[in-house]
């Protein structure tokens, strides 16, 4: 595979499109109900190349799992209608794949960890049995292979064998999580999605359970989404950082150029709202209103009634993701002016 090289568009660009695990363009999720239509995506572009990890970041409501379960074509139809120019995952044409060989790529090609253990696992069967589902479908494996390969599995997790016939109600939250991510990761998917995986578990299971994540994917060369609001999870886990607002990414880059040179006034909101640990007296600066209606967005960049840079030209039109580096891109107007040269405030 050949390396990649900075291109002038934005983030580490893979010299050719053979380099990409994911290519998304124009993707637009919305929900026609019987109260309005919800747009809950907008014309979102994403690419993500072999090995990497992206973070997808934004309050709740910004489109981050709808954009997740689009790529799995599990937005239920009606009321959800999906639009995209192209869908392309390992180099599979997602959009126009009969539902029979979409069966073969969910969990070979693609997984996602949800964020909730105690749906994704069903009640009444034992964990060996969910992950060796999997393996019988995806790798042909005879159900002594497959319950082997599985008990394999959650041991790889630090599950031991011994318990491989529990059933889910018999083991905690974390542990659950470990018994999801073994079914993710079973049939070795080279694109993984991380759906809030530790927002159901309590501060040092979280540690774990990311420590564990960041091995197996080291382990398997797995590309990966991590879907979070937690910016520290970021922090610890992703190369690259996509922040979402409304259903559209407003700032784009590594995960230097976001943390460390800020652009957009929503990113630097979501920094402002973090407790500031070097000091304690320091007061939070939480981002003032709330995020707009899905069905009722406000004409122009609708984070302009909450920004404090907002001028009258931001209401004119939903300004597109520019290049501010060779790896960095941001959705503002008025990035190129002095007064939104936004840093990162330390201290």
């Amino acid at each position: 595979m050949n390396e990649t090289t900075q291109g002038s568009k934005g983030l580490l660009i893979p010299e050719t499109k053979d380099d990409l695990i994911l290519d998304m363009q124009n993707l637009n999720v919305r929900y026609e109900t019987e109260d309005g239509i919800v747009y809950a995506v907008n014309g979102l572009n994403l690419q993500l190349g072999y090995k990497k990890t992206l973070g997808l970041v934004g309050e709740t409501g910004a489109g981050k799992t709808t954009t997740a379960l689009a790529m799995l074509r599990l937005i239920p139809d009606p009321p959800g209608v999906v639009e995209c120019d192209q869908l392309l995952i390992h180099d599979k044409d997602i959009l126009k794949m009969p539902a029979d060989k979409l069966d073969e790529v969910r969990g070979k090609d693609i997984a996602m960890i949800f964020q909730d253990p105690m749906t994704a696992l069903n009640p009444v069967f034992p964990v060996v049995d969910q992950i060796a589902e999997s393996l019988e479908i995806h790798e042909n494996l005879s159900r002594s292979e497959a319950e082997e390969k599985a008990k394999e599995m959650l041991e790889l997790v630090g599950i031991p064998r011994s318990r491989a016939y529990e059933y889910p109600h018999q083991f905690s939250g974390g542990m659950k999580q470990r018994v999801v991510i073994a079914i993710s990761l079973a049939c070795n998917p080279q694109l993984l999605i991380a759906d809030e995986p530790t927002t159901a578990l309590d501060v040092t299971i979280q540690a774990q359970v990311l420590e564990l994540m960041k091995e197996l994917k080291e382990k398997y060369n797995t590309s990966m989404i991590m879907i979070t609001h937690d910016l520290g999870i970021v922090a610890e886990v992703c190369d690259e950082v996509a922040v979402m607002y409304t259903g559209r990414i407003v700032e784009q880059g590594t995960l230097e150029d976001v943390f460390e040179r800020t652009m957009h006034p929503y990113t630097e909101g979501l920094f402002n709202s973090l407790p500031n640990i070097t000091n304690r007296q320091a007061m939070l600066k939480p981002i003032k209103g709330l995020m707009p209606d899905p069905m009722d967005l406000p004409k122009g960049c609708t984070f302009a009634p909450r920004c404090d840079y907002a001028t009258e030209a931001c209401s004119l039109g939903f300004p597109p993701l520019r290049a501010v580096s060779d790896t960095h891109k941001v959705a503002c107007i008025g990035y190129d002016h002095p007064a939104f040269h936004i840093e990162r405030r330390k201290g």
